[in-house]
């Protein structure tokens, strides 16, 4: 299950029937089979985010209304905790709804919804229902992430970094630490050599996301973590943060990295075939790469496909390819598939499409193709 659409598809009269049984275990009298007949009703027409609002107002309009006395019985729907590598994509999905239960009706209870989004953040996750109270009751809520950047459970670890992400994909932003992101820093401080790789990914992608409005503050962050905290585990998360600022080219986010040498290095004899495709075609890069110095460098080598917008104008995405280690005078030859498929997340326009070879973010050689529509 994968992406918005893989997602909403579940959220249905099934989904609710599945709460449902969980909630009987301590409300026998609960509604399952209307429950699940007012969301089939209502869901057809709607995207995923509205399914789940639709599954969580069921839940409200069937559950006590004291709020707490709600949160004990949906204590009932989560599941044992998630083990390292175990998604909730694949195992718990089902409880985004009651995540969303806190997230729409606990404002007023901070200390007890904060006390249940722990708990639930070890069997699904909690990265979306935490951030209003993160702008409502910052802090009480922030010192709640200082505590659990330090738990023993690596999900409640991930929370303490994700939950903060400035700029978090299928939420809002949180526009005070997109300003200031120093609070959001002394939470990572704790995280930058953990041992989950759970918790990695999140803090890379939590600095990734401070790189893009600050990116000397995140390159200082970088530097002097990788200077007092030379492990393995603390070098993966500074790779992977940085990565849009070397897709972006910035030397000293490669510097680094350890990619030096850009400047000796060549591109030959790119070719980019067939020359015109149409939506759903692939088209296959091939050329070389040569290091012209008289010593050994390590380069980041990416493609960039420029796509054409609706004004003609084209918008430049970049590609990882891979990285090499070239010795003085050695040439490398390259090749890559790319299929030009349909994505939510983008419109495709007939017409020339650029595409060219940077290494170590330095433009190197150009070709082409032309999409057919």
């Amino acid at each position: 299950m994968s992406g918005e659409y893989g997602l909403k598809k579940h959220f249905t009269g099934e989904t609710a029937f599945i709460l449902g049984e969980g909630i009987r275990t301590s409300l026998p009298g609960f509604d399952t089979a209307g429950y699940a007949v007012e969301v089939d009703r209502r869901v057809p027409d709607l995207e995923l985010k509205d399914r789940v609002l639709v599954l969580c107002e069921g839940l409200r309009s069937r559950l006590p209304d004291s709020y707490p006395k709600a949160l004990d019985i949906l204590r009932g729907t989560l599941v044992e905790e998630l083990s390292e590598g175990r998604g909730m994509f694949k195992t718990s999905w089902f409880l985004m709804p009651v995540a969303r239960f806190v997230e729409e009706y606990g404002l007023d209870h901070p200390e007890e919804s904060l006390d249940f989004l722990e708990e639930v953040t070890r069997c699904h996750t909690a990265e979306y229902a935490v951030r209003p109270f993160v702008t409502h009751h910052r802090e009480i809520t922030m010192a709640r992430f200082a505590r659990w950047a330090v738990d023993p459970g690596h999900n409640v670890r991930r929370l303490a970094s994700e939950g903060i992400r400035p700029r978090l994909p299928w939420a809002g932003s949180l526009p005070f630490f997109v300003e200031d992101p120093s609070p959001v820093l002394e939470i990572l401080e704790h995280l930058r050599a953990d041992p989950s790789n759970y918790v990695r990914t999140s803090v890379a992608n939590n600095l990734n996301d401070i790189s893009k409005d600050h990116p000397d503050l995140a390159l200082a962050t970088a530097r002097r973590w990788l200077r007092e905290s030379p492990v393995p585990e603390t070098r993966w998360i500074v790779k992977h943060a940085l990565r849009t600022l070397v897709k972006k080219g910035d030397q000293e986010a490669l510097a680094l990295l350890g990619n030096t040498g850009g400047e000796h290095v060549r591109v030959h004899d790119l070719t980019v075939r067939p020359a015109a495709i149409r939506l759903g075609d692939t088209v296959t890069l091939r050329f070389a790469v040569e290091n012209t110095d008289t010593r050994p460098h390590r380069v980041t080598v990416d493609y960039v496909v420029h796509h054409v917008r609706e004004n003609r104008r084209p918008i430049p995405k970049v590609f990882k390819l891979t990285e090499l280690e070239l010795a003085p005078g050695e040439t490398r030859h390259l090749e890559k598939a790319h299929t030009i498929r349909p994505i939510s997340t983008r419109r495709y326009h007939p017409g020339e499409h650029p595409v060219e070879i940077q290494v170590n973010g330095l433009p190197l050689a150009r070709d082409g193709f032309e999409l057919l529509l």
